[in-house]
């Protein structure tokens, strides 16, 4: 399950609209389970399963499908990723929410092999192992906690709220945009691969060679950058 901690971790955030509902999400799919955070800005959801949690609620939710649990898996990151990583591709599934307690069910339908197939992501309140926010799963007080160790004890954080509004979700906000650019510009690159290559199979030849230049190759270039982002971030963190 540590593979899925930190595969989660690596993975950015994307705006989630779900009807009336506009949540930011994450999710880290493998053969092995999924891990998947889910927030509204004032509180986090989580759940994370393994290959028998898959089993069993396969079974209780798709009586007709038999298959392994690596083949629903496997079925639940392909409609999932158009969803929170590719727009221009929209997923074959519809998706819907709803709050049951202090809990989120993300609900999925869709077909497999040709026969109605339907998930339901359980997620609850974050814990505090998830190094997210306490028990109530507050952002804001998650931020309190933050502030709490990074300065000295006895001070005043009356002014929180302002930190929360003018900080942290203006960040989050501004990481999301930038998240959207770097995919805009990812697929620009690829286009102009594509057209160079154009030029090239009807024999137009460069006049200098020091202006070739090598295939973009997007999903190097973007696990790169998470690498980066998650080292910055855990600089930003740590070395205080």
């Amino acid at each position: 399950m540590e593979e899925l901690e930190q595969g989660l971790l690596m993975q950015p955030w994307a705006w989630l609209q779900l009807a009336e509902n506009f949540l930011l999400a994450k999710v880290f799919i493998t053969n092995q389970g999924y891990a998947l955070l889910v927030s509204d800005l004032q509180q986090v959801w989580h759940e994370q399963v393994d290959t028998s949690v898959v089993s069993q609620r396969a079974k209780e939710l798709n009586k007709r499908l038999t298959a392994p649990p690596a083949a629903f898996l496997c079925h639940l990151d392909n409609l999932l990723r158009p969803l929170l990583k590719d727009a221009a591709h929209p997923s074959e599934a519809t998706f819907s929410c709803d709050h049951v307690a202090d809990a989120l069910i993300l609900q999925v339908r869709s077909e497999l092999s040709g026969l109605p197939f339907c998930w339901n992501f359980h997620c609850v309140l974050a814990s505090p192992s998830l190094g997210i926010c306490d028990s109530l799963a507050s952002i804001d007080d998650w931020i309190e906690r933050l502030f709490e160790k990074l300065f000295a004890a006895g001070n005043n954080f009356n002014d929180l709220y302002l930190v929360s509004q003018h900080l942290i979700r203006p960040l989050m906000g501004m990481s999301l945009s930038l998240q959207c650019q770097v995919r805009e510009l990812a697929t620009l690159l690829h286009m102009k691969d594509l057209e160079i290559q154009d030029y090239r199979e009807s024999g137009a030849t460069l006049s200098r060679d020091r202006l070739k230049t090598e295939p973009f190759e997007e999903n190097s270039f973007l696990e790169q950058f998470m690498v980066e982002v998650r080292c910055l971030s855990g600089n930003l963190c740590f070395e205080r």
